[in-house]
């Protein structure tokens, strides 16, 4: 089944381009189904690649999907038109009354920031508490799964002695874990970041449950009783140059940066990487979308609580 966006959105183009089946707003408001409204509170600066790589994922699934996009009203991003911001983007102020299945908060460039130094702290923190009557599944991603931790039961991050940085092998903990179905032994997840939260911490919290860990990246995913917050401390939803951009970037800044571990074949940088990690991608959202939303959301919105 479709995912349905705005045909004027860039994502469209480009997932159509990919044969993703999209179907258009019009097409969509004759069919007698009601979609899964999944709100997507996007902190990320590469806003149209963030879209796409999220709207890929969200689209690999038998149920149509209507995504809304969200921004901060107390942050202005530079890296992406006003008009864009304009046309494709809600306030929250603009959705706060309403109710949805399903909710993803995206990570952010911030996390070498203490969280109330970040600007739109405040803002985030109205969202997440307001999700916890008006959304059915919340999905945090990176930083994103760091706030919602750290807001919800206050979990602290941690420094890093060096960037986590490439693509890490993990392995499912909670081998019950309907999140996870279908899932190999071992399967891998590009990081990109400079802090971590600690295991001891969340043994502390008897609200969550660790579900899957990696070696070098620590903890990967965890979720609350239901499945109302899910939280994912790496990036599965990466697309194949997602880290080949962020190391050239830091690259041309001159940031002391590695080569993203796991990316290139024999870490040359003149190579095309290697992804390993997509099919786990769709897997994962799909699970998400399947078991935590679709087949537990009210069909009356309004029945959320």
């Amino acid at each position: 089944m479709p995912i349905k966006i705005p045909t004027a959105l860039p994502a469209y183009k480009t997932l159509t381009d990919e044969n993703i089946f999209i179907i258009d707003e019009f097409r969509a408001n004759t069919q007698d189904i009601r979609p899964l409204q999944i709100a997507i509170v996007n902190l990320m600066p590469t806003k149209v690649d963030t879209e796409t790589q999220l709207m890929r994922l969200l689209s690999n699934t038998a149920l149509q999907i209507e995504a809304v996009l969200i921004r901060t009203k107390t942050h202005t991003s530079k890296h992406i038109s006003k008009e864009h911001l304009k046309n494709f983007y809600k306030t929250f102020d603009e959705i706060k009354h309403r109710n949805f299945d399903g909710m993803i908060i995206t990570g952010a460039p911030v996390e070498q920031l203490p969280f109330e130094e970040v600007d739109y702290w405040d803002e985030l923190c109205d969202i997440m508490e307001w999700s916890k009557h008006h959304v059915h599944s919340t999905f945090h991603i990176c930083w994103g799964a760091q706030a919602g931790l750290y807001y919800h039961f206050g979990i602290q991050k941690y420094p890093l002695k060096e960037k986590l940085f490439g693509v890490f092998e993990h392995k499912v903990e909670h081998k019950s874990s309907i999140l996870f179905r279908g899932f190999d032994d071992v399967f891998t997840v590009p990081h990109s970041r400079y802090t971590e939260i600690r295991r001891k911490d969340v043994k502390n919290c008897p609200q969550l449950k660790i579900l899957a860990s990696s070696k070098e990246a620590g903890l990967y995913a965890l979720m609350t009783e239901n499945g109302k917050q899910i939280f994912i401390t790496g990036h599965s939803e990466y697309d194949a140059g997602t880290l080949g951009r962020e190391y050239r970037r830091d690259k041309k800044a001159g940031l002391d940066i590695a080569v993203p571990k796991n990316y290139f074949p024999g870490d040359d940088d003149t190579k095309d990487p290697i992804v390993t990690w997509r099919a786990h991608a769709h897997l994962l959202f799909s699970n998400w979308l399947n078991y935590f939303v679709y087949q537990t959301t009210p069909y009356d919105l309004n029945e959320i609580k």
